[in-house]
């Protein structure tokens, strides 16, 4: 066996191995986004800009895509296929910088998404009386997260006129009705941010990231140099 061709098997195996633990990230980070759905069925009914629900979405489509990304890059290391290891290569490209897009649009806009999100919320709570699921998952939501309202419990005022949901009392009895002090947005925001860091996580699934492109053009490299030596 030439030495470009043991080269070539050398890294075509630890892309091989690279990429099948990259698959198993996107699995892992799918499942938890599966998790969070059904642990959140109680009140789905609620905008996609609560956070935890937003959490959960955002794991889900992150995780499908490095599923089939790893999938792809395993197959092009097996097939030994240019085309594959290409395709491979540019999706992990436009992948970070959609990223690296997003975060940027997330750190100097943050206020302004913030407000948004809480803005959609508010507007939701206005169906409270009308919507029989929407009416049970901010009861459901405000007894989990032990909150009231999106930022406080003044945010229910326009809404029912001056009085609150019991779902907002610590006690069941209305009558000595001691009410949660902090909003669901950022209740919902710091418990999510005690389970899943995204800062350690996002350099984690960056760095594997620009490992995998590595990978993927060192063998683009091999390949076309073994079919090189051939010809």
């Amino acid at each position: 066996m030439s030495v470009s061709r043991r080269c070539l098997c050398c890294v075509k195996y630890l892309m091989f191995v690279f990429n099948l633990i990259f698959w198993l990230g996107g699995c892992g980070l799918f499942g938890v986004g599966v998790w969070l759905s059904f642990k959140q069925a109680e009140f789905s009914s609620l905008p996609l800009s609560f956070p935890s629900l937003s959490a959960a979405n955002v794991l889900l489509v992150a995780g499908g895509i490095t599923m089939v990304t790893g999938f792809l890059g395993c197959l092009g290391a097996l097939k030994e296929q240019r085309c594959l290891l290409f395709t491979f290569f540019v999706i992990l490209v436009i992948l970070i910088l959609t990223e690296i897009t997003l975060v940027l649009i997330l750190y100097y806009l943050h206020d302004q998404v913030e407000l948004h999100a809480k803005g959609d919320l508010k507007d939701g709570m206005k169906k409270y009386n009308s919507e029989r699921e929407l009416q049970k998952s901010w009861d459901n939501v405000q007894k989990m997260f032990k909150c009231c309202g999106v930022n406080n419990k003044t945010d229910w005022y326009e809404v029912l006129n001056g009085t609150l949901p019991l779902s907002c009392c610590i006690g069941a009895e209305k009558e000595t009705c001691k009410v949660w002090n902090e909003g669901c947005y950022e209740r919902a925001k710091t418990l999510l941010g005690k389970h899943i860091h995204p800062i350690p996580v996002g350099v984690c699934i960056g760095i594997v990231q620009i490992l995998a492109m590595v990978f993927s053009m060192q063998m683009y490299c091999q390949i076309l140099h073994a079919e090189k030596n051939l010809d």
